[in-house]
């Protein structure tokens, strides 16, 4: 029986730089499991839309897709968003929706392979504070894991770990920083919790000018494409059960 195809579930953006990194990081998921049918499709500003590629699978006889957010934290989009768009999908098509990607390990690898793709080293770490900025989010589900994830990323080592948002939630990444700060922290770090650029991560970069050192995205790092693999395993293992393979 074949694998279930891969359909990888992206935001969107008006911001070129948001689809070019998707699928930056769609090619690096291809290459690590090749064999593996790897689509992509936007809920919004980019083509194709989730809808289309359905459809287009539909019309080539595909039968089992796993749809796989490309989501950090299960919010909005995770919970409504895109089990309603897997909805009016074509009813042959037997769809599971995967996990989001965090909480993961492997983005707080992903998340220290930036840092010291900035200028960071090991043993900078005692003395460094970090300010974990996501885009943020109104959903406190999604709030609390970033939450969780600063607490543990500090016990790596860490001066210090403050998470920070772009939007809907406080404290902004310029308050987190100032806080590192007074706090007496050698050196400040901005480590964006994002995938790809676009509005919220400039807006994080803004309030990252007092800070020391300015990590990039996690984009097509291999750690994210590692998620996603795990995330699509673990999600295809019940589909393939139920349909006794």
């Amino acid at each position: 029986m074949r694998r279930p195809v891969l359909l990888v579930v992206a935001h969107g953006s008006r911001d070129p730089r948001h689809a070019a990194t998707v699928h930056e990081l769609v090619r690096r998921v291809r290459a690590r499991r090749p064999g593996l049918r790897v689509e992509t499709g936007f809920l919004d500003f980019n083509v194709p839309s989730v809808g289309a590629v359905l459809e287009s699978l539909d019309a080539e006889g595909v039968r089992d897709v796993v749809a796989l957010p490309l989501l950090l934290t299960r919010a909005f989009h995770a919970k409504a968003d895109i089990p309603a768009v897997l909805a009016e999908a074509p009813p042959r098509l037997r769809i599971r929706q995967a996990d989001v990607l965090g909480p993961s390990p492997l983005l707080l690898a992903a998340l220290e392979r930036r840092l010291n793709e900035a200028g960071l080293t090991p043993a900078d770490k005692s003395s460094t504070g970090v300010v974990l900025a996501s885009a943020g989010s109104s959903d406190p589900e999604a709030i609390a894991v970033i939450a969780d994830v600063a607490r543990e990323w500090r016990h790596t080592g860490w001066c210090a770990v403050r998470p920070a948002f772009a939007s809907a939630s406080l404290p902004r990444t310029e308050d987190a920083v100032r806080e590192l700060r007074e706090l007496g922290c050698a050196r400040v770090a901005v480590a964006p919790y994002v995938l790809a650029p676009g509005r919220l991560p400039d807006r994080i970069a803004q309030g990252a000018a007092g800070a020391d050192v300015l990590a990039d995205v996690l984009g097509p790092s291999p750690e994210v494409a590692q998620v996603l693999l795990e995330r699509y395993d673990a999600a295809r293992t019940p589909l393939l059960t139920a349909l006794g393979a």
